[in-house]
């Protein structure tokens, strides 16, 4: 587990089922604000790889010069977007393990040691010899636990019932498909609080999704929002949730519940569609599951498309966060009304929540999630968790907001 080797106030952190990469230290920062943060954000990765000398014998996703990233929802967030190079990657992928040190030379300085190299961990790279790889950082015990209970926001019980109302006047008035509203919880952490401790209950108990921590934004994420590698594309398109069932029998019929719920697969079908249409002008050949599967997770069930294409453009893993953000499946559709009704009826600014989450390589590949199920920390140790539901005709307010509840789970467990 690469969590014990954070930082215990500053971790950063991509990892499912046990692989993945940590990060320590901050050899480069970037920062990016409004309505042209994704695409700033791929010039200066652009200019930052060109600048680089990178010395990457395993040639693995994930190894050689990366950024973890983490974009804010909308241009007018008051919270910058960002993308962080580690002084340190330690990252382990299919068995093997590995090194990357990151260093920014001065003025005139050269190139010394090579920046990735095998751990030398017998399982991973047998030819290696042990005493010819860097040793890994020591693993710290985690700091003091702590219960912290997460309160309702700006967007309480009645006010997020009220606005779910609203939504639905509006699509019942043609104005609107289909929008995605969100809720609020927030609490504050003890001056020394390790935050280690969430993110390892998460990576334990959503060891499907993709656990996080860039910069104070925390949490398990189930949806991939675009995955690159070797020229292929991918993601994973979520849309339509219910709760587990108390029984094995009840869960198996919450499951046939939701993959027949005409609500559910009306909402499946504005995400997959806005993905779609996304990624095809960067594929000629991009498709999608015939019908949507059902996805368990410890705490709820979820509809789930996978698409899948060959890129013909050769677009950037950053070129195509830019490209699906935002999805109908965290906005609504059509997406310039949806964001407008957010606007509208959120009484708070998104930050991160729903936006782009997960790390860029030098070469573009990468992969990304939308963060949901997450919180974002900062400096002062105030917490804001976020959930939200996909509102549609006929969306039921208090149905709407049980769903949020449920949402929340895996953040209220974490952090109580």
């Amino acid at each position: 587990m690469l969590v014990p080797l954070l930082d215990a106030r500053h971790p950063l952190l991509w990892i499912r089922k046990g692989q993945g990469m940590a990060g320590r230290g901050e050899a480069l920062r970037l920062e990016f604000t409004g309505s042209t943060r994704f695409r700033d954000a791929c010039e200066a990765w652009r200019q930052v790889t060109a600048a680089a000398t990178v010395v990457d014998p395993l040639g693995t996703p994930g190894t050689g010069l990366i950024a973890f990233g983490a974009f804010a929802f909308s241009g007018q967030s008051a919270l910058t977007s960002v993308l962080i190079v580690p002084e340190l990657v330690i990252g382990k992928r299919d068995g093997v393990f590995w090194l990357t040190r990151v260093r920014v030379l001065a003025e005139g300085e050269t190139v010394g040691d090579p920046g990735t190299a095998p751990s030398g961990h017998p399982e991973s790279s047998p030819t290696a010899a042990p005493s010819a790889a860097p040793a890994l950082p020591a693993a710290t015990a985690f700091g003091a636990e702590y219960r912290i209970s997460l309160l309702p926001g700006r967007a309480n019980a009645d006010t997020y019932r009220a606005a779910v109302e609203q939504a639905v006047r509006a699509i019942g008035a043609g104005d609107l498909e289909k929008v995605v509203l969100a809720r609020d919880l927030v609490g504050h952490l003890p001056g020394d609080s390790d935050l280690r401790r969430v993110i390892f209950d998460l990576a334990l108990g959503y060891p499907d999704c993709w656990t996080f921590a860039v910069d104070g934004l925390i949490g398990s994420s189930p949806e991939t929002l675009v995955r690159v590698d070797h020229g292929t594309v991918s993601a994973r398109v979520l849309a339509g949730t219910i709760s587990r069932g108390r029984d094995a029998e009840a869960d198996h019929d919450q499951a046939v519940a939701l993959a027949t719920s005409a609500k559910d697969l009306d909402e499946h079908r504005f995400a997959v569609a806005s993905v779609m249409t996304a990624l095809a002008p960067h594929s000629q050949t991009v498709i999608a599951s015939e019908i949507p599967f059902t996805l368990k997770l410890p705490n709820l069930w979820h509809l789930a498309s996978d698409v899948e294409g060959a890129l013909s453009d050769g677009s950037s893993s950053l070129d195509l966060i830019a490209a699906l953000h935002p999805t109908a499946a965290v906005a609504g559709t059509p997406t310039l009304d949806a964001l407008a009704l957010i606007e509208r009826l959120e009484p708070f600014d998104r930050g991160r929540y729903a936006g782009p989450v997960g790390w860029v390589g030098a070469d573009g590949e990468g992969e990304w999630a939308v963060a949901l199920r997450c919180a974002q920390v900062n400096e002062a140790g105030d917490i804001t968790a976020y959930a939200g539901a996909g509102i549609v005709a006929g969306s039921d307010p208090q149905h709407e907001l049980l769903e949020t509840k449920m949402k929340f789970r895996p953040m209220v467990e974490a952090f109580g």
